[in-house]
């Protein structure tokens, strides 16, 4: 995957800091009431100090693809966001408009009701469905919700993630219970092993919380308090995801 020729999932034996630290981050604004002209200062922001990616809802996709043109920040989006409940082609429909548009990158949310009534065939179907739209250079993050799984349902989600062909499993939407935690991350890592990303995001908000993820097995970080981040002060960013 091109992933890997950019950032391994191996740590890095010191921490990251500065432009290494910026190249962790997907710069998020994932807000129903996020304006253009936001989306505009977003993707900005991510080709001034060098993000990764900025993340954004579907309907965003043309605008931030035109914006970024040019630069080296990919185009992260989000699919059947935040809840992930819907029917898996509309998730996939969702998903495959958008690397037509111009996305580099899909965020999708797994079907948690199913996979908390065991129905891991259906979870994996639907992640199936999504790869199968994206094409061969897109990669895929699955976003596994992690507050409201237990640990046995974590291990479960990321290895079907891994199976359907996932390139990195994500912990959290930001819009439900808990976030990111350096202990979700270290299971996650040693579930997936070295061969998928893992995402840290929801409360990760301060350089320290962002190398602590790191520390812990994160190999991309995302946060609306990217600036801040990698100013090393705290900050409250655009309030959330």
């Amino acid at each position: 995957m091109v992933y890997f020729a950019l950032m391994s999932s191996t740590q890095p034996t010191t921490p990251p800091e500065g432009a290494e630290l910026a190249r962790y981050i997907d710069h998020t604004l994932l807000k129903p009431d996020a304006t253009s002209a936001q989306i505009d200062a977003l993707c900005d922001e991510a080709i001034e100090h060098g993000f990764y990616s900025v993340c954004v809802n579907s309907c965003w996709t043309a605008r931030c693809a035109g914006r970024l043109k040019g630069s080296n920040v990919k185009l992260a989006v989000v699919a059947g966001f935040p809840l992930g409940a819907m029917e898996s082609e509309s998730k996939a429909f969702e998903a495959g408009r958008a690397v037509e548009q111009g996305a580099h990158e899909i965020d999708m949310v797994i079907n948690i009701g199913r996979l908390k009534a065991g129905d891991a065939a259906g979870v994996e179907a639907d992640v199936r469905a999504v790869r199968g739209t994206m094409g061969p250079s897109a990669l895929l993050k699955v976003i596994i919700e992690t507050g409201l799984l237990t640990e046995t349902e974590k291990v479960q989600a990321c290895e079907i993630a891994k199976r359907a062909g996932a390139d990195f499993v994500k912990t959290s939407t930001g819009f439900s219970g808990g976030g990111a935690t350096a202990e979700d991350i270290a299971l996650m890592r040693r579930t997936v092993g070295p061969d998928l990303g893992v995402k840290a995001s929801g409360g990760v908000r301060t350089r320290e919380d962002a190398l602590a993820m790191i520390a812990a097995g994160a190999t991309r970080i995302g946060s609306s308090a990217g600036v801040a981040i990698i100013g090393g002060a705290a900050g409250a960013g655009r309030g959330g995801y």
